[in-house]
C-alpha cells in the first residue's frame, strides 16, 4: 500500500484506457473496498452495477460521451428504501453521500492496483435507470469508467493547480 497522501496526489481522472479488461482478482479487490466503505448508520444502501458486456457498454455510450473507451464501467447508486433518513431533519437523507463515499473507496483502491477511473456525472439518471431496467428504488448517482490507463494517459491541466492558500479550510 502506498502512503495515502501520495496515493491521493498521484491519482487523477483517467480519460484514456487500454483495451485490456480488468483482471477478475483486481475487480474483486475493488468491490471489497466498496463494501468496506462507511455509510450512515451502516445501512449500506449502495448499489454497484459492473457493466462489461458489449451491449451494456454500447447503451452507456448512447447515454454519455464520457465512457473514454473503458471496457468496464460502474454504475454507482443507492437503494432509496435502505438509505438513512434523519429523524431530526425532515427530508435529510444519506443515499448520495453514501454512494459517494463508496465511489471514493473504489477510485482509491483501483489506483493502488494500477487501475484508473473517472467520476462521471454527465449522464441522464432516469434514462440510464430505464436503459438498464433498474428497480424504481435504485437511484444512480454516478458512472465510473475504470481500467488500465493508456500509456499516453495523463492528468488534466488543473490536476495540481492548487490555490496559494487553503481557501476551502477555515478554522472557527
Amino acid at each position: 500500500m502506498k502512503d495515502f497522501l501520495n496515493l491521493a496526489e498521484e491519482r487523477y481522472s483517467v480519460r484514456k484506457f487500454t483495451d485490456e479488461q480488468i483482471r477478475e482478482e483486481d475487480l474483486a479487490r475493488i468491490i471489497a473496498a466498496a463494501n468496506l466503505a462507511p455509510t450512515a448508520h451502516n445501512y449500506q444502501p449502495q448499489k454497484v452495477y459492473v457493466v462489461q458486456s458489449q451491449e451494456g457498454l454500447e447503451k452507456l455510450q448512447q447515454l454519455t460521451h464520457c465512457t473514454y473507451g473503458a471496457r468496464t464501467i460502474l454504475i454507482i447508486g443507492y437503494d432509496k428504501e435502505k438509505e438513512w433518513k434523519s429523524p431530526i431533519e425532515p427530508g435529510y437523507r444519506s443515499g448520495v453521500q453514501d454512494a459517494s463515499i463508496v465511489a471514493t473507496h473504489i477510485m482509491l483502491e483501483a489506483w493502488d492496483l494500477g487501475i484508473g477511473s473517472c467520476w462521471v456525472d454527465y449522464f441522464k439518471v432516469k434514462d440510464t435507470a430505464a436503459a438498464f431496467e433498474l428497480p424504481d428504488n435504485i437511484e444512480p448517482v454516478l458512472l465510473m469508467p475504470i481500467g488500465y490507463p493508456a500509456q499516453d494517459s495523463k492528468p488534466g491541466p488543473m490536476h495540481k493547480a492548487y490555490p496559494e492558500q487553503n481557501t476551502f479550510v477555515e478554522i472557527i
